[in-house]
């Protein structure tokens, strides 16, 4: 990574004013970006307001939050155009970096609603700069507005926020504040999941120090999904070795599964299932494999204990009635 760029991206997009029937439900009309050199120096900046070509009224809550007029927008350029300008002026080597998880997602439905390429066949890696300022200043879990970090780490605010190249200039300089206190802070790279892997062998399978995180391939329904033995598996992350399973997979809404493990030599493992649909019906899965504490271990048996017995009442009740 050190040996590539670092393009800190902010989006602006619009939306419906009423019931979305569109294929796109966010417009972007504004690309903001700044590009950082591996020595964390600002080189270059890019800035364009695009052309919007489905929602022409601007939205109440866009307007209220974008200080962006009719009259700026109808100059702008299609969105093809500023983003193939985009492309090339990101170069060949790069990293994306963003706040939070949404820009990029949404930056690909947009180049394929104007059936542009896709910017990666599968998940691609980018650097959540949000996640990386509570992983350095806070517990990892908060998830802070940009403004506060800005007021947090003392940073000049010399431009107003909530444009798009001023949010990725205040993105850049946050990051640039937490390279110096914690370049490690890279290792947690984040995967946006807009294409899913295609095969088995383009499956994402990574380690953190507190975690491991595998994305799969595609499958026709969830219960499928929890027959695969990479899904269902509870192998240890931190030594690989087969860790006993004291809780089977189960579910308490169909849609997140948790199991626990154990391993000899690095005690109770948490496992988490969350299925996630794609544009075609299908489901694919995020895993995360962490050890816990036994009074964590503790809290998902009196999870599971408790569904249980919903259960057992729900059938009774279902029992009695038909009686």
């Amino acid at each position: 990574m050190k040996s590539m760029n670092y393009i800190v991206l902010d989006l602006e997009w619009n939306q419906s004013l009423g019931k979305n029937d569109y294929e796109l439900p966010f417009e972007i009309v504004e690309i903001g970006a700044v590009k950082l050199n591996r020595h964390f120096k600002i080189v270059d900046r890019f800035e364009q307001i695009i052309k919007p070509q489905i929602y022409h009224t601007i939205h109440f809550m866009t307007s209220k939050i974008v200080q962006l007029d009719k009259e700026e927008l109808d100059a702008g350029r299609p969105f093809p155009e500023v983003m193939q300008e985009f492309l090339d002026w990101c170069g060949r080597k790069y990293v994306f970096c963003i706040w939070g998880t949404l820009d990029l997602t949404e930056l690909q439905k947009n180049m394929c609603y104007y059936g542009m390429d896709e910017l990666s066949a599968g998940p691609l890696k980018y650097f959540d700069i949000q996640k990386f300022f509570s992983l350095t200043y806070e517990d990892g879990k908060a998830r802070r507005a940009l403004e506060y970090a800005v007021d947090y780490l003392q940073i000049e605010k010399d431009i107003p926020f909530h444009r798009a190249y001023s949010d990725a200039y205040y993105t850049a300089k946050v990051f640039m504040e937490i390279n110096r206190k914690n370049p490690a802070v890279e290792k947690y790279v984040s995967y946006d999941v807009f294409m899913v892997p295609q095969s088995k062998r383009e499956e994402v399978r990574v380690k953190f120090k507190t975690y491991a995180k595998y994305i799969s391939r595609e499958f026709p329904d969830k219960f499928t999904a929890m027959e695969d033995e990479d899904v269902s598996a509870t192998k240890c992350y931190v030594c690989g070795r087969n860790a006993k399973k004291k809780i089977k997979w189960f579910s308490v809404n169909g849609k997140h599964y948790y199991s626990l493990s154990y391993c000899k030599k690095h005690g109770y493992l948490k496992g988490k299932v969350r299925m996630k649909k794609t544009e075609d019906g299908n489901v694919y899965v995020v895993k995360t494999t962490k050890r816990v504490s036994p009074e964590e271990a503790m809290e998902i048996w009196e999870k599971q204990d408790k569904l249980r017995k919903q259960r057992a009442l729900k059938r009774k009740a279902q029992k009695e009635n038909r009686h």
